[in-house]
């Protein structure tokens, strides 16, 4: 019995090897089996989609050139599979021009190897890129487990992964939000354009969700080259009134009216929201002013907003 390659990223890996070839394919299986990796074969590009679709492979071995669907096709197809996402391909091909070796990159491989290949070079290349794809995807499981709202796009705005409470978020506001699971939409392109060239400051996309709230795109940074992290935040002006009742014994009313003050909206409008008369909105701002000892709106709105940028805490018993 092989006994696995100590070098290898813990537990027993599965190489999928895409070759046309079967000197290729017998080479490369007989190697790998001696270090102790589970092999899978495919002759076609359409195969190993079918075989991707029962088993997720650790890494994929894909030649470039094979009749019907070419490797650089294949990988397209198994790249826009979300569980394929973080399996690397290296391709295997006897083209060795720049414009092949950018094609099998852009079609989503991580590596490139010039045929006849070095089963020692198919071994220490595999190495490098599983470990990586192993801290990749534990930093990934680590992030849906902190049920952040996090996504990431390419410069395209498509949207490489999400978070699972993202996830949530986008199919729950399709309508409403300016980013799908798929693509974020033409305004919020351009905002992350101009977040890629910032060289001071980034400011963030805001998405209206309906008259309580919104949804807050924020940029982060670069993950990867052509990988940027997003983070959404809902704001909801509903659970602000909540933490302004709270903070400064408001009532529901008062508290409704302060969050709106910290909003910018004027007195007609707060009244056109909550259905009370530009009068009854007056009196509930006297009332505000003076629980949190101010006596105009300038000073009225930075307090609260202060406020909302600070966390409750609550004293377990």
């Amino acid at each position: 019995m092989n006994e696995p390659d100590p070098r290898l990223p813990s537990g027993r890996q599965v190489v999928l090897v895409v070759d046309d070839s079967p000197a290729t394919l017998g080479l490369l299986t007989d190697t790998l089996e001696t270090i102790g990796v589970t092999v899978l074969v495919s002759q076609s590009g359409e195969h190993a989609i079918n075989v991707v679709d029962r088993v997720t492979p650790d890494v994929v071995l894909m030649d470039a050139l094979m009749p019907g669907m070419d490797g650089f096709e294949t990988c397209r197809q198994l790249k826009a599979r979300q569980a394929f996402k973080h399996v690397p391909v290296i391709f295997m091909t006897g083209l060795s021009a720049t414009e092949h070796i950018v094609k099998a990159l852009e079609a989503g491989g991580v590596d490139y190897l010039t045929k006849p290949v070095s089963p020692q070079e198919v071994i220490a290349r595999m190495r490098v890129h599983l470990a990586n794809a192993r801290a990749t995807r534990s930093a990934q499981i680590a992030l849906d487990k902190s049920r952040r709202y996090l996504i990431a796009t390419d410069n395209t705005g498509r949207v490489i992964w999400s978070t699972p409470e993202a996830s949530r978020l986008m199919a729950a506001s399709i309508e409403r939000l300016s980013i799908s699971s798929e693509q974020l939409d033409a305004p919020a392109v351009a905002w992350l354009n101009a977040q890629l060239t910032a060289t001071i400051e980034h400011h963030d996309h805001v998405v209206k969700r309906d008259v309580d709230g919104k949804l807050v795109v924020s940029y982060l940074g670069e993950a990867n080259p052509n990988e940027h992290i997003l983070r959404i935040t809902e704001h909801d002006v509903r659970k602000d009134a909540q933490l302004l009742a709270h903070r400064f014994n408001m009532t529901p009313r008062e508290a409704e009216v302060a969050a709106w003050l910290s909003q910018g909206k004027s007195n007609k409008e707060i009244g056109a929201i909550l259905e009370l008369s530009p009068r009854t909105v007056n009196k509930h701002l006297e009332a505000v002013f003076a629980k949190i000892s101010v006596d105009n709106r300038t000073s009225a709105a930075t307090t609260i907003i202060k406020a909302l940028a600070t966390p409750v805490f609550t004293q377990s018993d």
